[in-house]
């Protein structure tokens, strides 16, 4: 599928509907194409575009045992994160998905926007090492649950899956 042929879903599509619509054209988009900078920066402009309520989307990459700024849609952003601080660090640190309703109860949270109200992290694992993490923000408060987590783990594998195949 080419890129101009993205069109979002509509704001009102259950969750589940929508991730199979987002991960439908994000197949499509990445398709043929290996390299990961290209297809992050994609990726994060699938997902800015296609979910609702959500004021920043995009990538933060392992550099030198931290998290480097990458491809994102939004707001300009922090630029590196250690790992184990704030929500992308937890992520990258534990491994899991972080999935935070309220940003302010987060211990360390780092504010690069203040209009951000919850979060969603989802980490890029690799070779049995973490290469990234995806970042939501919200301006909604509780704006992701479980089958966002889902949704976004969803996205991951994909995306991962089309880096691994060249």
């Amino acid at each position: 599928m080419a890129a101009e042929h993205f069109t979002a879903p509509a704001s009102s599509t259950p969750k589940p509907e929508l991730y199979a619509e987002l991960a439908s054209q994000l197949e499509g988009i990445l398709a043929g194409e290996i390299d990961l900078i290209a297809n992050m920066a994609n990726m994060a402009a699938v997902i800015y575009h296609g979910l609702p309520d959500v004021n920043w989307a995009g990538f933060y990459l392992m550099k030198d045992g931290e998290l480097v700024l990458g491809p994102f849609q939004g707001k300009p952003a922090c630029i590196r994160i250690p790992v184990g601080r704030g929500v992308c660090g937890a992520a990258a640190e534990t491994r899991a998905t972080q999935v935070v309703p309220d940003v302010h109860a987060f211990p360390g949270h780092i504010a690069c926007d203040a209009a951000s109200r919850s979060e969603l992290v989802t980490p890029l694992l690799a070779d049995g090492r973490v290469i990234g993490v995806l970042d939501l923000d919200s301006p909604i408060p509780g704006r992701f649950d479980d089958q966002d987590r889902d949704g976004c783990e969803k996205l991951v594998s994909i995306l991962l899956r089309h880096i691994r195949e060249g």
